[in-house]
């Protein structure tokens, strides 16, 4: 019958998509997929939507696009006036409803950024965070070290503030030259004008003009015999050159770019960002992440989400051809530059461009700064170098991945052969947690083929035994455990494992073969004195195990005993946190089971209760004479 009655709603479900679809317009705009529980689970955008949206529904999809697919059950639309109001409004969309099947930057201001703050005493910072305040903002840099080592360079050129709040004397700074003092001495507004411009001039590629004006300053100083000065001044050049050495590819122009490249692989993507500054690279930066859509159409909305809060443009974009471009035979190449310019004249909107063309076009108008995608040339060999780099950290990614499975399952079959047993495929741990006998409770975690299988874990109320007793825990737990596996025809683990030694060992079996009829190898982890995992025992009586404290296997155990003792403990905290809570209000009169539950679940916790003010407890239908003793008794006992 309950099959029937899914077998209807899917059908329903079907219909309604069959007449959304027949309705949609022949304009752009952005889509929202729904799953069954109304929630967005991927937004795109399209040039025509009705074209776009019924593909989803028509022909065939890569395992990664048909996962998205099947969770369908609706869709919403919004028409945009063009494509460009499409692309600024799936940005925005992907912002606010985070699906789970775009592709997500982890955060927008990920990336740290050298500020100069716009305050009547200036300085410079790293920040993450990009507001609209009248700062000048510098990147993204790819990463904390590289703006920290630019920061700290600038520092010793240009001696803005350092403190946050003046101090009432001048500081170390101050002696070492690097701060002007503002706490002590008047500043004039154009002596920090002149440093910002400067600061300004060297972070937007003018490091050569500074070591000029450096070099100047140096010969002034030796010639006036203050060598300490020049000396400075002369490391000062060092540092400009060392920061700037690093740069190992160069263009023959001075511009500041960023190139793009990716790679597709296993429904993975990898997007590597070249940052070129005054025609040199200085540095690369590489996300990876899972896709589910088009390939190329995600790699755009990466890049768009990348630009959407940068306040630091670079004065161009380098990007690869789209898949289709990438087809074509090198001759057809347009442009004697060797790169293909994206206009967006009117009527072009109408011209069928490839995907990669259009895409930069929309890039280009909405961030006014120049879209290339290089088809020759040194450019497009940089694009390329930015493509395999990508390649290379997808490939490290899989074979890190696979090296890591394979030495998982080595692991649990060269642990099998320690044990004596035909496998350890499947291992199940259990741990007990109880401080002072409070509350006790107990944990299962498992491992197939030796790595953790989280949705397979379990959490035990420990409900017939008093007190701390390990051994009689350790016997509910497992008769609990394997009656359900017995009762439901779950899989057997080929391994249990316990934790402690003979006691919990011998425990654990009489309860598997005496009560249950089970003969499942069972082995246990003795621990040291300092906690950590010291020997393996197994056996009927239980005996030691020579397990090698350097091998794979040994290092197999110890994650399986730190994890399921971080679940077990995990849990005991939960169940002691709330029998604290209930306690505590269980002791006030007039607090019952019904008026505690209410007063959580209005206020939070106990700590929001204990804040209240008396008025706000007639929210929750209690008078002014009991708040004021819930109050007070919740002060008291704090």
């Amino acid at each position: 019958m309950g099959g029937s009655t899914t077998d209807q709603g899917l059908a329903l479900t079907e219909e309604i998509i069959r007449n959304k679809l027949a309705l949609l317009p022949d304009q752009p705009g952005c889509y929202l997929m729904k799953n069954g529980d109304g929630t967005i689970i991927y937004v795109g955008k399209a040039k025509v939507l009705k074209n776009r949206v019924r593909s989803y529904f028509n022909g065939s999809h890569n395992g990664k696009t048909q996962r998205l697919v099947s969770e369908i059950r609706d869709f919403e639309y919004i028409v945009t006036a063009s494509n460009m109001e499409a692309l600024i409004l799936e940005c925005n969309l992907i912002k606010q409803h985070h699906p789970r099947y775009n592709v997500l930057l982890k955060d927008d201001k990920s990336f740290p950024y050298i500020k100069v703050t716009n305050e009547k005493h200036p300085k410079l910072e790293v920040t993450r965070r990009v507001i609209k305040d009248k700062g000048k903002y510098f990147g993204p840099y790819p990463n904390a070290f590289a703006a920290q080592q630019t920061k700290r360079l600038l520092d010793r050129l240009y001696p803005l503030r350092k403190c946050k709040t003046l101090p009432d004397k001048v500081c170390l700074y101050y002696h070492m030259g690097q701060c002007v003092a503002p706490c002590e001495f008047e500043v004039e507004q154009s002596t920090y004008d002149g440093m910002v411009q400067d600061i300004i001039r060297f972070l937007n590629g003018g490091q050569n003009e500074v070591k000029k004006q450096l070099q100047a300053k140096m010969e002034a100083a030796a010639e006036a015999l203050e060598f300490e000065r020049a000396k400075e001044y002369r490391d000062q050049i060092l540092a400009i050159e060392a920061i700037m050495e690093k740069q190992k590819i160069t263009m023959s122009d001075a511009l500041d770019r960023d190139v793009f490249g990716y790679a597709v692989e296993k429904g993975w993507m990898c997007v590597q960002i070249l940052y070129m500054r005054s025609g040199k690279m200085i540095e690369r930066h590489a996300t990876t992440f899972p896709y589910y859509g088009n390939s190329h159409d995600d790699f755009m909305s990466f890049v768009a989400q990348y630009y959407s809060d940068n306040p630091a443009l670079p004065k161009e974009i380098f990007l690869p051809q789209g898949p289709e471009q990438d087809s074509l035979e090198q001759g057809q190449t347009a442009g004697e530059s060797g790169e293909e310019e994206l206009h967006t004249a009117a009527g072009e909107e109408a011209h069928t461009a490839p995907t990669a063309e259009e895409g930069g076009a929309l890039l280009q108008s909405w961030l006014n700064i120049k879209v290339v995608l290089p088809q020759r040339g040194r450019k497009r060999q940089i694009v390329e170098m930015a493509n395999q780099n990508a390649k290379v950290a997808l490939d490290e990614k899989f074979r890190l991945i696979d090296r890591n499975e394979e030495r998982s399952v080595k692991a649990a079959s060269g642990l099998a052969e320690y044990l004596n047993i035909p496998s350890a495929r499947r291992i199940e741990a259990f741990d007990n947690s109880n401080i002072q006998g409070t509350d006790p409770v107990s944990a299962m975690v498992v491992f197939v083929d030796g790595k953790p299988d989280k949705k397979e874990y379990r959490k035990y109320k420990v409900k017939t035994v008093q007190g701390p007793d390990d051994y009689e825990t350790m016997r509910e737990v497992i008769r609990r455990r394997y009656e359900r596996v017995l009762k439901e025809g779950l899989t057997l683990p080929d391994v249990i494992v316990v934790d402690g030694g003979k006691g919990q060992i011998s425990a654990a079996i009489d309860v598997l073969e005496n009560e249950l009829g089970l003969f499942v190898p069972v082995c246990g982890i003795v621990k040291d004195a300092r906690h950590k995992t010291a020997q393996l025992m197994t056996g009927d009586p239980p005996e030691i195990v020579p397990l090698p404290r350097d091998s794979q296997e040994f290092y197999l155990l110890q994650r399986i005993q730190d994890e399921v003792h971080r679940f077990a403990i995990t849990f005991h905290r939960e169940q002691r946190g709330k029998s604290m809570i209930a306690s505590k209000l269980d002791s006030i009169p007039g607090i019952g089971e019904k008026r505690r539950k209410s007063l959580l679940k209005h206020f939070g916790s106990i700590k929001k209760i204990k804040e209240a003010r008396v008025e706000d407890f007639k929210a929750v239908s209690i008078g002014e004479k009991l708040a004021t003793q819930i109050i007070a008794a919740l002060k008291d006992e704090s």
